[in-house]
């Protein structure tokens, strides 16, 4: 058996090595060795003999020196992913997406090979490092370069690095000068690999026709009419509940203009216009008819149900006659709660254990910091999600009826009780949840009763002499020192250790300053100002407020800078003077474990060293990569040097770490060397006008 063929291959990061390395093996691991090394994560050895496969052109600028003069070197040509692209497929036709990767060739080229493959219903936009004008669109498609999508971004579509193309293939095929027979298998080998994904798309494409045949029969099925127009107003649903009501056949009205279909212009308005309401009456022949609609954002089309007015006020009459006998729902979830600080995700985590468990949860932390939003999310993350979830906050609730709503009572228990009795919110959240907000401030008798309810599982209403079982899982929350209440005789230790069974603290904004950023974003967002921009000097001057008031105090600041702000554009001069903000708590009022003072909070990771600095190391980093491509420590030493202002490597290092921290640069391990983020090149451009004003 003659010897097997030596291959190394040299990637320039550890994804785009595996991803080779498996298609390598796939075609040729029967007829060669191959061993494998990623830029960024291994040293290269020096490789003396045999085939040398590069991942990149530029990866050979980095490698050449290993590569010795009896090697013989391939410099792969790379070809659209085609393993991973069923997501892109299921994008509706002219989905904007913007297409990231690591410089303007391989973007371009990608695209290039995507449209080839019979991708083009998508509108692509593309995307690098440094890169100026940015197409702001909801979805981003990589190649494995999560590192460097925008912020803006809402979903990332990872259609893994690049493969090898088939012409470097067919180039290392003559490399290992095989023969005919060896040929002839390997080429059926690709081919079949061909086939396979042919059948992966006939096969999404009839699934696809499968589920538009399976809709049509369910929108012909449901009791309500149901109209869709796409952007430019033809019509592409219409059941037949719609045909009766309108007396049009739906066989006839498909792709016709919604116009010539519906006579009636005020309702062509209501469904085409950008109009605020979502609902509205209309009377159409003899029928008093409510129509709803919305916007499908994928594709800007248009979908109303067409409902019958008498049927619609019996519903609603019946839905809020459900939600008053049943109580309230649990309105979130831990994907609701904004914010990626350590602190806050540890918090999250510890709180989806605490779900799974049927234990009691005291939920502490100060005003504002999401006790509500945990105490739903951990009811919609636990076994009882499917059964009722009540709240009552104490601090809301005059004291002469919070034994009535929490016991319920018997008629004729006090004046002006119901005929007939009613069921207090024990009873009315039995097999389900009953969060008891600000629960310190229940008065000594209360808390008896209740700590009653908590060991017997049993109580009593008011004026009544039958014991009640009840299945309830409760969580309590506060925001007072209730160990402090305890020295004090206001609050019942065998209560406290009732309710302290199991224990969440929540942390206070001014510990997570790292998330505010991304809670102005969401509060500018929720406001529906979609046109709002927020100037950069906003966020560094929010992070320096300490938030007694929390996300509550900080949304509220929001609100207000948006109602003054001028060309809707938030700037420092639109925050509020100091009197607007809460002051520092004194006293007991702080939840346990809280500081009342700024100095609980951290100092930010950059307060040792001077500003001015790392915008220093910023622009040299930034003409560095804009020179060369990436950013090198040891490049930077020199620069600093050359410019009389400079810097040893280990202090080079911990700047680029801060600068990686406020979000300017990634600073990746090995060769690759570090990149600035889309929020670094803009940081430049300020540093860059602020320098030639001053000039």
């Amino acid at each position: 058996m003659a010897p097997k063929h030596q291959i190394t291959l040299l990637a320039g990061s550890e994804e785009t090595r595996e991803t080779l390395l498996e298609q390598l093996i796939d075609i040729v691991g029967d007829l060669a060795d191959i061993t494998s090394y990623a830029a960024e994560e291994d040293e290269i050895p020096q490789i003396d003999q045999g085939i040398v496969v590069l991942s990149s052109h530029m990866l050979y600028e980095e490698v050449h020196r290993c590569i010795g003069p009896a090697s013989t070197c391939i410099i792969a040509e790379r070809v659209v992913n085609f393993h991973h692209i069923d997501a892109l497929l299921e994008l509706p036709e002219g989905t904007e997406v913007l297409y990231v990767n690591d410089s303007p060739d391989n973007v371009h080229r990608s695209i290039d090979s995507l449209r080839n493959l019979g991708i083009d219903h998508l509108n692509y936009f593309p995307y690098f490092p440094g890169k100026k004008a940015v197409k702001r669109t909801r979805i981003a498609v990589t190649p494995g370069e999560i590192g460097l999508v925008p912020d803006f971004i809402e979903q990332v579509i990872n259609i893994r690095p690049r493969l090898i193309d088939m012409t470097t293939i067919v180039n290392l095929l003559n490399e290992l000068e095989l023969d005919q027979e060896t040929r002839r298998v390997l080429s059926d080998r690709y081919i079949q690999k061909i086939i396979d994904l042919s059948k992966r798309i006939t096969r999404i494409s009839h699934e696809t026709r499968r589920m538009s045949e399976h809709l049509k029969q369910v929108v012909d099925g449901v009791h309500d009419g149901i109209l869709a127009v796409n952007r430019e107003g033809i019509i592409t649903v219409f059941n037949g509940i719609l045909e009766d009501i309108l007396d049009v056949r739906g066989g006839r009205v498909i792709g016709r203009r919604i116009e010539d279909i519906i006579d009636d212009p005020d309702l062509v308005q209501f469904i085409t216009s950008e109009q605020d309401e979502p609902n509205r009456y209309f009377t159409l022949g003899q029928n008093d008819i409510m129509v709803h609609r919305l916007t499908i954002d994928a594709d800007q089309s248009r979908v109303a149900t067409f409902k019958n007015a008498g049927e619609t006020l019996e519903m609603e009459r019946r839905r809020r006659h459900d939600l008053v006998k049943k109580g309230h729902y649990a309105k979130y979830h831990f994907n609701d709660i904004v914010g990626h600080n350590a602190t806050l995700q540890e918090t999250k985590r510890i709180a989806t254990k605490l779900a799974a468990s049927e234990l009691t949860v005291l939920i502490d932390g100060e005003s504002g910091t999401g006790k509500e939003l945990f105490a739903s999310s951990i009811h919609n993350a636990s076994p009882r999600r499917n059964g009722p979830y009540l709240a009552v906050n104490f601090s809301a609730l005059p004291e002469e009826l919070v034994e009535s709503e929490l016991f319920g009572h018997e008629e004729g228990a006090f004046t002006g009780a119901r005929k007939g009795g009613r069921k207090g919110l024990f009873e009315q959240a039995h097999g389900g949840t009953l969060f008891l907000d600000e629960i310190g401030d229940i008065s000594l008798k209360v808390q008896a009763r209740l700590l009653r309810v908590l060991q017997e599982k049993e109580l009593l209403r008011v004026g009544g002499t039958d014991i009640i079982p009840v299945d309830v899982r409760i969580v309590a929350a506060t925001n007072r020192n209730l160990l402090s209440m305890i020295r004090k005789e206001q609050f019942r230790e065998d209560l406290y250790h009732r309710l302290k069974v199991l224990y969440l603290h929540l942390p206070p904004l001014r510990q997570r300053r790292d998330d505010i950023e991304e809670l102005v974003r969401y509060a500018v967002h929720q406001s529906v100002r979609e046109e709002i921009q927020i100037s950069p000097e906003v966020f560094r001057e929010l992070e320096r407020y300490p938030w007694y008031g929390n996300i509550r105090e900080l949304r509220n600041t929001i609100d207000y800078m948006l109602a003054v702000c001028d060309d809707n554009e938030l700037r420092p001069k639109d925050i509020p003077d100091a009197a607007f903000f809460q002051s520092a708590p004194t006293g007991d009022t702080p939840a346990q474990g809280m500081q009342p003072t700024v100095n609980a909070a951290p100092p930010p990771p950059s307060a040792a060293i001077n500003p001015e600095e790392l915008d220093y190391i910023l622009r040299l980093a930034g003409e560095q990569q804009q020179e060369t491509g990436k950013i090198s420590r040891h490049e930077l030493v020199k620069r600093s040097d050359q410019a009389g202002r400079p810097f040893t490597e280990q202090q080079i290092r911990h700047r680029l770490h801060l600068l990686q921290e406020q979000g300017y640069i990634h600073v990746y391990r090995g060769r690759t060397g570090s990149r600035l983020t889309q929020k670094g090149f803009g940081r430049m451009s300020e540093l860059s006008g602020s320098k030639a004003a001053g000039s």
